[in-house]
């Protein structure tokens, strides 16, 4: 069960830090690419740590300031949302007119034209960053890596598109129960976070029931099937 932290990254894995840190938490594939990378609460932490002192320090955003994420579903994107929360930032899932920072990828540049700050994601499976960005955008790949790996939690104001943090934490476990999650389950899913609905029930709902999700890009039926066999997965979304 989530804790009642102020903060929407201490509210879902702060549970699973305490019970179980170190097994797999996110695991992503890309079928397109042959690409496989698994990580831990602990990991997770440690990016949204790099992500929360960057939102802090590189870009001067205090709590309760906007950041459009405009991010497939990928563990990059779980990063960078965790890191915004933990700065107590509320989160956009469209460019909105009062955002202060977006994380985008390169090809949604135009789209936050208007944002005052961003950060351009390359999700290049070995850390590889963009090129030839435009005067002023950071590549997020290259600027992690500066920012610690700790991170002291700010308050909070509105977690997900004006839902507050207890909001969103309810809305992610009325969606676990709705569909029997359990922190034994292994949850695999291809579906889309570009909507908080889609979000809440696609990823928060697994972090709120202590489950693990594997988050599957570019699907290939065969290697689907064969996938929840290895990856010993117990629910398919």
């Amino acid at each position: 069960m989530p804790s009642s932290a102020d903060n929407l990254t201490d509210a879902l894995l702060g549970p699973i830090l305490a019970v179980d840190p170190a097994g797999p938490r996110v695991t992503y594939y890309d079928d397109a690419s042959g690409e496989r990378i698994e990580l831990s609460a602990s990991t997770l932490m440690n990016w949204a740590a790099k992500t929360a002192n960057m939102v802090r320090d590189e870009f001067a955003l205090e709590p309760g300031a906007k950041v459009a994420v405009l991010l497939p579903a990928h563990w990059q994107s779980v990063a960078v949302l965790l890191g915004v929360w933990w700065a107590g930032c509320e989160v956009v899932l469209s460019p909105e007119s009062d955002a202060e920072l977006a994380f985008v990828t390169a090809d949604r540049l135009d789209d936050v034209a208007d944002v005052p700050e961003v950060a351009a994601l390359s999700l290049d499976a070995f850390g590889k960053g963009l090129s030839d960005l435009p005067i002023g955008v950071a590549d997020y790949a290259t600027s992690i890596r500066v920012h610690g790996d700790q991170f002291r939690a700010a308050g909070a104001g509105a977690a997900l598109e004006g839902r507050s943090v207890a909001e969103t934490v309810r809305a992610a476990t009325e969606s676990a129960a709705a569909r029997e999650l359990t922190s034994s389950d292994r949850v695999m899913s291809s579906a889309s976070w570009d909507s908080a609905e889609e979000l809440i029930d696609g990823l928060l709902s697994v972090l709120a029931a202590g489950a693990s999700l594997v988050q599957v890009a570019h699907p290939d039926a065969d290697a689907t099937a064969r996938r929840v066999g290895t990856e010993k997965v117990t629910k398919q979304f």
